[in-house]
């Protein structure tokens, strides 16, 4: 892998360097995005430029380290000892955020495929893997980008300095330098309701104060007076001193602007001579803030995975990385707005080069690792195009006109007499002729065919339901989405991964069209009350779905694989949709194996045990068997939640168990007319659709990833 180091003589370089392995309890996290502290790494850099006596000058504490190794080893042992340093080379970079690709035995909280944010100036460096101890990881939201929660360490050190200085809602308080912890430090105010006057030397730094949130912003003129007109002449309630230099005046300014009883917070690498008189007379406070939080510096929390009760320690140095990706999620924080520069990690030099020029406007920069993304980009494949040709909305021009194709006996049992009677029906399309006339003559349809192109024919707004054997269901499909219809198709929705995405590419041309997959089970009453219950309850659940499917007969066209696709696609999809509804979050891997040999008579597998993680920490078992007793209920789901058991039997009884009480509801219905009756309220232009696509389709990509996993033998991830 490769990694940025720095050595003592100032040089720069990318180096090849060997894969580190995960720490005891921790993970080998693969870098997506790392963010560059400007100031502090940009005063690493421009140190070991350098020369020893002013390198002296800069650092007395290693000066002083030094004499001692004099005194006690001699002057040839110390200037060896200063040669080695010299001639090693030192990591850059804490702040970062990628993909968990390796956990410790030791660590039950993390997974491989997890997206974390990274601590550390020991170990979550400028490189393309870094080990990380547990406790100084996070996991990021799904919806917070890796190169935004690349910025949780250096926002943490800001978050920090807001929690030492304590400062209250309408406070008024005055944040001393904007480099970027000094801004992040602002925004953070901002978002507390806290008011912020904001100062800094370099005038371009307005923009950015003002994009954080500040109130006012100084560069030039008389600073205590203009201090003076923004509080009425109290003074500031607390100053936050983010500057980083040897020159003692912006200690001296603290102390004027103050007001009596104040609160310093300093938190850069500045010169502290406090003059007493002063101080004293207005009894001001004085803290440090102290890098990222509790935690920091003790190798028996960072390293050693003691975490602090959050009883006596509330906001430890992971606790403060997860508040500040929750901010991010929330949307509170404008990082676009600081972000100046996003490079790869392999053009990184020339931006260090840049940072020491006087004339460089470098604020957040964002180091790019090659893959960035693209973890997510897999799940998510053609997500981001569907969303607006998913049908979600309400239908402009609504349909005038309905045409079934497959007059099996499933639609007309379980479809055409919930449509019957609801809206115009135009024609029927069937393999046989007489099936087809037959179907019109009892359901009213306008005329029966046995070709799918007569119904492409109508120019009239129109619909088609899809009801055909499941071979057939994607390219009529793909004809109806080409002709701009409305439709229905039963599941699965297709056969293949190539026919998902040649799917995928008709929803995303928006010729007018939409998708609904007959995924009933969901809309049943009782599954909707069951929903209703689970989501009342508080963080992860857990569910298993038992489907008692009985023993295929050979001779049934599901045995021909050609034509069904087998059971796991053409049945199992259903329960992999009823967990993705039911969480309301999506699959993240599945590892799936038959219960049965597929051999003999029925040479592909028709049972399948699954287990399914989702994004939230939930997650769902299926157990789809063909082997068992026809007395046992055919479908029975469990959900476990906190302080929840429900249970569902059959889609006639549910039971939900909470606050020491079991309430019991009947029913008979597994959502089929449920989902006709809200699917023709979309046709008429009445309701948003009611299964947008990209559900629909989620559910088919975690069906086939459950086939690629019993084909592997391993975890998919999607």
């Amino acid at each position: 892998m490769k990694q940025i180091a720095q050595y003592q003589d100032g040089r720069l370089e990318i180096q090849e360097v060997p894969v580190p392995v995960p720490p005891p309890g921790g993970a080998l996290v693969k870098v997506t995005h790392s963010v560059i502290s400007i100031g502090t790494e940009k005063m690493k850099v421009e140190q070991a430029k350098m020369n020893l006596i002013q390198k002296a000058m800069a650092r007395p504490d290693q000066v002083r380290k030094v004499l001692e190794t004099v005194r006690n080893l001699g002057w040839k042992s110390a200037l060896q000892k200063v040669r080695n340093r010299m001639e090693s080379p030192t990591p850059l970079g804490y702040s970062a955020a990628g993909v968990v690709v390796a956990v410790d035995a030791g660590n039950t909280r993390l997974k491989v495929g997890d997206r974390v944010a990274c601590a550390g100036a020991e170990c979550a460096n400028h490189a393309e893997y870094i080990a990380m101890p547990d406790l100084l990881m996070a996991k990021i939201p799904e919806n917070v980008p890796g190169w935004m929660a690349a910025y949780s360490t250096v926002l943490s050190i800001a978050l920090q300095a807001v929690r030492q200085g304590d400062a209250k809602l309408g406070e008024q308080v005055l944040v001393m330098g904007q480099g970027l912890i000094g801004l992040l430090v602002t925004a953070l105010l901002h978002a507390n309701g806290i008011r912020v006057m904001a100062v800094d030397l370099v005038k371009a730094k307005e923009k950015f104060s003002l994009a954080m949130g500040a109130e006012r912003f100084v560069s030039s003129g008389d600073l205590t007076n203009e201090v003076r007109s923004w509080t009425n002449g109290y003074g500031v309630d607390k100053v936050y001193l983010c500057t980083g230099t040897q020159s003692n005046r912006p200690i001296e300014q603290a102390i004027e602007i103050l007001r009596d009883r104040g609160r310093l917070v300093i938190v850069g690498n500045t010169k502290t001579d406090l003059a007493w008189k002063t101080y004293y007379e207005k009894e001001v406070e004085v803290r440090y803030s102290r890098s990222y939080g509790p935690g920091r510096y003790d190798p028996s929390y960072e390293w050693g995975g003691s975490d602090y009760p959050i009883g006596y320690v509330r906001w430890t140095e992971q606790r403060n990385l997860e508040a500040c990706l929750a901010l991010m999620s929330a949307g509170k924080l404008n990082l676009e707005a600081l972000t100046t520069h996003r490079v790869k990690f392999e053009d990184s030099l020339a931006i260090y080069q840049d940072l020491l020029k006087p004339e460089s406007k470098e604020i957040g920069v964002v180091l790019e690792y090659g893959e960035a993304e693209k973890h997510i980009g897999n799940a998510k494949a053609g997500a981001a195009d569907l969303k607006t040709a998913a049908g979600s909305a309400k239908l402009k021009t609504p349909v005038t006109c309905l045409h079934v194709v497959g007059a099996g006996n499933f639609a007309r049992t379980m479809l055409l007499p919930h449509i019957q009677g609801n809206i115009p029906l135009g024609t029927i399309v069937n393999q046989t002729a007489l099936s087809a006339n037959h179907v019109k003559n009892k359901f009213g349809f306008r005329n029966a065919s046995t070709n799918v192109d007569d119904i492409l024919k109508d120019k009239a707004p129109a619909a088609v339901v899809i009801a055909t054997r499941h071979h057939l269901h994607a390219p009529i499909t793909l004809k109806a989405l080409g002709a701009g219809m409305q439709v229905f198709v039963e599941k699965p929705l297709c056969l293949t991964l190539d026919e998902l995405a040649q799917i995928d590419a008709a929803m995303a041309a928006g010729n007018g069209g939409s998708v609904q997959v007959g995924f009933n089970r969901r809309f049943a009453p009782l599954s909707v009350k069951l929903k209703q219950a689970v989501a009342a309850a508080p963080g992860p659940k857990s569910a298993v779905y038992r489907v008692m499917a009985g023993k295929l007969d050979p001779k049934h066209w599901y045995a021909n694989f050609a034509e069904s696709g087998g059971r796991i696609l053409g049945e199992a999809c259903h329960f992999f949709d009823y967990f993705c509804w039911l969480f309301d979050s999506k699959p993240v891997r599945v590892f799936a194996q038959t219960s049965w040999p597929a051999e003999g008579a029925l040479p592909f597998p028709d049972s399948i045990t699954a287990q399914v993680s989702f994004e939230d920490g939930s997650s769902g078992q299926l157990i789809y068997s063909a082997e068992g007793d026809s007395t046992y209920p055919k479908e029975r789901v469990t959900v476990f939640g906190a302080g929840l058991v429900g249970e569902l039997d059959n889609y006639q009884r549910l039971d939900i168990y909470r606050k020491r009480k079991c309430e019991t509801t009947k029913g008979s219905s597994k959502g089929h007319a449920e989902q006709v009756a809200a699917w023709l309220k979309y046709l008429k232009g009445e309701t948003p659709h009611p299964l947008p696509y990209e559900q629909s389709r989620q559910a088919m990509r975690l069906t086939f990833a459950a086939l690629e996993s019993i084909q592997k033998s391993c975890a998919v991830e999607l």
